[in-house]
């Protein structure tokens, strides 16, 4: 069969986009690592899937999947495209959508600049509900001899601080938090640097996928961990290799993650 798609990208972490709001789709039929290759195939970080919903109050549903095939709960630069999306091919006329994911249910406000607003919801410590194999809930952790924060945004992020991250050879030692067993449905590892207390730098090395342009849970969760622990303020600007992106959080309160989102082609495939 022939796949329509739209490719879309936020701050460079790039996605495709179908459409599957009738159920004509079989997505576990998609062969996911062949149309994310690079060489290959399209090349994207993450698939989209725009279904539909029978739920009071519920716009759409949101699927995401992983370069690698695996579907995960949660992706906020994808949530951005996924707002765009359904707005600009007039699927929608609202500007403030509640989408339901694997999750949860998410808020999506879509500016008049083209830029989004998601309610990325409350951040979550318990370890088991992260999910995280600790025996308690602790501010800070340590693996492998390396002290990290440990949260949920969503999907588990396990976030280093380090003093300069660009010159910092992340692949080894985020792969080997990813495999050190404390993870069982893996991890994505943020490196974060504090430039001031409403501006970090961070890079992020994402499960299923390696190091990206920019990650929004990432972001989130770099600026909730610099908050719980005093060390940002509550309205900062996060610096990726693809851009910024402007996060709001209050202890106890839900994150709050601004950004861009823009279209970059259309095509088909014969899958």
């Amino acid at each position: 069969m022939k796949l329509n798609f739209t490719k879309m990208q936020g701050l460079s972490n790039d996605f495709i986009v179908i459409e599957n709001l009738d159920n004509s789709i079989n997505v576990d039929l998609i062969d996911i690592p062949q149309l994310s290759n690079r060489y290959l195939g399209i090349g994207f970080d993450q698939l989209l899937v725009v279904g539909s919903t029978e739920r009071v109050g519920i716009d759409f549903n949101y699927r995401i999947f992983n370069a690698d095939g695996q579907e995960v709960q949660q992706c906020g630069n994808g949530a951005r495209c996924f707002a765009l999306y359904v707005f600009e091919k007039k699927l929608t006329n609202k500007r403030k959508l509640n989408v339901e994911t694997l999750n949860g249910d998410i808020e999506l406000n879509i500016n008049h600049s083209s830029s989004v607003t998601v309610n990325m919801g409350k951040p979550e410590f318990i370890p088991s509900k992260i999910p995280a194999n600790f025996e308690s809930q602790n501010k800070k952790y340590t693996i492998d001899g390396k002290e990290l924060g440990v949260l949920s945004m969503g999907n588990p992020h396990a976030v280093i601080l380090a003093n300069n991250i660009a010159i910092l050879e992340i692949d080894k030692t985020a792969e080997d938090i990813q495999n050190s067993g404390y993870f069982p449905e893996g991890v994505n590892v943020g490196f974060m640097q504090i430039n001031s207390h409403s501006n970090i730098s961070l890079r992020v090395y994402e499960r299923g996928v390696g190091e990206t342009q920019a990650c929004g849970t990432g972001a989130c969760a770099a600026v909730v961990y610099g908050v719980e622990n005093n060390l940002l303020d509550k309205k900062v600007r996060v610096s990726l290799p693809g851009g910024d992106l402007e996060i709001n959080y209050e202890k106890g309160s839900e994150v709050f993650m601004t950004g861009p989102a823009e279209f970059v082609f259309e095509g088909s495939v014969e899958i």
